[in-house]
This record gives C-alpha cells, sequence and structure tokens, in this order.
C-alpha cells in the first residue's frame, strides 16, 4: 500500500454471529468515516461466526473498499465454549496419518495407559493444543508442582470442558525436536504425576509372595511328611520365601507414605466452589436483572476459588 493511502484511523470491530445488526452497523459507520477526509480503514473481526455474518462482511466488501475482513480460525474453539459453557476446548487431531507407525502405537498406548493409572478425563489425541478460561490458567499457575504435564493437569482440575477437531498437516520443513528421549521423559513425568502404582507395585508384589510363601509352606510340610525331600530344604524355602515377602510388604508400606507425602506436596484442588448463594447474592436479596448467565456457566470471581485439602 503506498505511504500516500495509509490510514490515519483504524477502527477495529470484533463480531460473532451478528447477522442482525450488521447492515445497521455499514449504514452508521461509513457516513461518519466517509466525513472525516482522511484515510481509513475498518478491520472486521469474525469470531468463528456460523450464520450469515461472513457473507453480509463479504458483501459489504464489494462497495466499501476500506473494509477488511479477518476471519479467525482458532475461535471454533470460543465458539465451542460459548455453546457448551466450556472452560477448556481441547484441539483434538482427527487424523493421525502424517505420523509414521510407531508415534501412532505409541500415542495410543499413552492414551491408553494413563486411563488404566486414573486419568479418565483425558481425551484421546489431545496433546496441549487447548483453549483456557482465565479462571482455568490461574487455577494451573496456582499449582506449585514444577513437573507439569498439562495435557493431564488440566483435566484433572475439572473444569467444564469440550472438543473440537482439526487435521494437522505434515511438517513443511525441518524434523520434529520432540525426539524418543522426550517423549520417553513425558511418559515417566505422566505416571509418576499421576499415580501412586509405582510404589505400590513393592506391595502387590510382597502380597504375591506372601501367598507363594504359604503355597510353598504348604508344599514343603506335605514334602517332609511324605519323605520326599533333602534335609534342611524346607526350613530353607519357606524362611526365603517369607523373609522376601516381608522385605516387599515393608517397601510398600514405606512406598504407602511416600505417596501421601508426595500428594499432599501437590496440593492439588480437591473441589472448586463453582457458587455461593450467600456470596453470591446481591445486596438487596434480589437477583440481578438483565445479566443471566447461559446454562453452565459460572460467576468468574466464583470460578477462581480453590479450595485445597489441608
Amino acid at each position: 500500500m503506498p505511504a500516500a493511502d495509509q490510514p490515519v484511523l483504524s477502527v477495529v470491530v470484533p463480531m460473532f454471529e451478528e447477522e442482525d445488526v450488521l447492515p445497521l452497523l455499514v449504514e452508521r459507520l461509513r457516513p461518519v468515516l466517509d466525513g472525516l477526509e482522511e484515510a481509513y480503514e475498518v478491520v472486521a473481526v469474525d469470531d468463528g461466526s456460523r450464520d450469515a455474518t461472513p457473507v453480509l462482511l463479504q458483501a459489504a466488501r464489494r462497495t466499501w473498499p476500506q473494509l477488511r475482513v479477518l476471519r479467525l480460525r482458532v475461535p471454533r474453539m470460543l465458539a465451542a465454549a460459548r455453546a457448551e459453557g466450556a472452560d477448556v476446548v481441547y484441539g483434538v487431531r482427527t487424523d493421525r496419518s502424517s505420523d509414521s507407525p510407531f508415534k501412532r502405537h505409541t500415542a495410543r498406548a499413552f492414551y491408553a495407559g494413563m486411563r488404566a493409572i486414573g486419568a479418565k478425563d483425558v481425551p484421546d489425541d489431545a496433546g496441549d493444543y487447548r483453549l483456557m478460561s482465565r479462571a482455568t490458567v490461574d487455577a494451573v499457575n496456582a499449582l506449585p508442582e514444577e513437573h507439569r504435564v498439562l495435557r493431564l493437569v488440566v483435566p484433572a482440575l475439572g473444569f467444564p470442558s469440550a472438543t473440537v477437531g482439526y487435521t494437522r498437516e505434515a511438517r513443511a520443513a525441518g524434523r520434529s525436536k520432540y525426539p524418543l528421549a522426550r517423549m520417553v521423559r513425558l511418559t515417566v513425568d505422566s505416571v509418576t504425576g499421576f499415580s501412586l502404582a509405582p510404589l505400590r507395585l513393592a506391595t502387590w508384589f510382597g502380597l504375591g509372595g506372601f501367598v507363594l510363601a504359604l503355597g510353598l509352606l504348604g508344599y514343603a510340610l506335605v514334602a517332609k511328611a511324605t519323605g520326599q525331600t533333602i534335609a534342611g530344604w524346607t526350613s530353607t524355602v519357606v524362611i526365603v520365601a517369607a523373609f522376601g515377602a516381608l522385605q516387599l510388604l515393608s517397601l510398600g508400606i514405606m512406598g504407602e507414605y511416600v505417596g501421601r507425602i508426595y500428594s499432599t506436596l501437590q496440593r492439588r484442588p480437591t473441589y472448586y466452589v463453582a457458587h455461593d448463594s450467600l456470596r453470591d447474592a446481591p445486596a438487596d436479596g434480589v437477583p440481578a436483572q438483565g445479566t443471566p448467565q447461559r446454562p453452565g456457566a459460572r460467576p468468574e470471581h466464583a470460578r477462581q476459588d480453590v479450595a485445597h485439602r489441608t
């Protein structure tokens, strides 16, 4: 654009499904701006409208050269958030054909494994591409833990969520900066950060060893009674099995205490206060008029109340 045509004034108009009022906006705004006798532009930012707003904008642009239309793609998430009253909208990949077979299989195994250890609300193929409300961001930032796996942390907070599918094209140039070593590290952080299962392995092995020791004891006693054993074999087998089981059980007990300490240090909220009838009521005791909450919505200040187990 030549320097002489550079706009002196830029009017930015964000809009979302404004088909009813858009003609009136053009009718009133254009004469005012034309009367300024200065170069100007009007930037209409279409926030992912699904009604006739995009068509009306394109029609207005044919006769109004100063009108510039920007139609955003990411706000499909905003539309989902508005429609479902969600605080979190996950971008879910609908096609992984651009990934290698190894990547596809390991991704499938990762999400299946996370659900198996307790991360039930993690959507498949969501990754880290998401839209979050301010309340959700504040809740994540309030967590004291350093090794955060966002694809697990955010669902664990329990905020209302929705999903939007998208197709990620193959990388146009360069190579992935997320090699196998980082994938393994992500898996380790996910398992240790969201499950006490590794600490409880010793407990389960100890219980299994204890049952095995009882079985060996019964077998050894039967063998001794029938004279089918070597001298000293019975006592050796029973003692080794019993002490091995006791050691594993002791490690398991310590692991349970360590797990409780770890969970306490994470200080993840056990619940959020969505609404308090006493606190959220107007001063005159009459519900506020003219500002109804959409279904599923929560007061912003109420969303930020976090309760921790102490």
